[in-house]
């Protein structure tokens, strides 16, 4: 069975929260609600609605907060939107040993796939708005046997999975943070990726070989 990883998308692929902020500002200027991007960008990981929710606004306001969020995304957030450092590595180091990618990302699915193709990454699979330990199932389902990700909902994910999980201190979580919540390997970021995995890799080996 190929390996399969399994990547988390803001804050440890994609940088969005520049577009997050101005987003928010867009929504508050146009409702008078009075939204807080910058707190919102600083703690990207918890689904929207959830976030909407949290200034006591009603569901039907909520909903169409999230709506319209979804439809200002791909003008607002996209075009400013960078890579993380060795994002792009990362992934090329999996399809080096012959590996299959998955992006799990509580991001709404269309929106995240604009931001795969706007920076011309592919991945074998894209499963959105899966937040914390939800994102088990769909990692099992595609066989990821690593995920890696920047939140402790990140963590959360990958020991639902039964998967090998990488935190990365791109985002709103500390390295104490993600090895008190179980993660497995702390990294300060994407650039020691490929690094980590031909270790993994190697070691992987050498028990199968123990084991013949």
């Amino acid at each position: 069975m190929p390996l399969t990883v399994g990547f988390d998308l803001d804050m440890t692929l994609i940088d969005p929260r520049p577009g997050m902020v101005r987003a928010f500002d867009v929504l508050a200027e146009e409702t008078g609600i009075p939204l807080d991007g910058e707190a919102f960008a600083a703690h990207l990981g918890p689904p929207l609605d959830a976030v909407f929710a949290g200034y006591g606004l009603d569901q039907p306001t909520v909903d169409a907060l999230v709506a319209r969020f979804r439809a200002i995304y791909p003008e607002v957030v996209v075009p400013i939107t960078v890579a993380l450092p060795g994002a792009a590595e990362a992934l090329a180091a999996v399809r080096a040993v012959g590996g299959r990618t998955v992006v799990v990302t509580g991001k709404y699915g269309l929106n995240a796939a604009r931001h795969l193709r706007a920076l011309d990454w592919e991945v074998d699979h894209l499963v959105g708005e899966l937040w914390s330990s939800g994102k088990g199932a769909a990692l099992r389902e595609h066989g990821a046997s690593v995920y890696v990700g920047d939140h402790v909902g990140d963590v959360r994910g990958a020991q639902a999975a039964g998967a090998v999980s990488i935190g990365v201190t791109t985002g709103p979580c500390s390295a104490e943070e993600l090895a008190t919540a179980g993660a497995d390997v702390v990294l300060a970021d994407l650039t020691a990726f490929p690094a980590w995995l031909a270790g993994h890799l190697a070691g992987a080996g050498d028990l199968a070989a123990d084991a013949g």
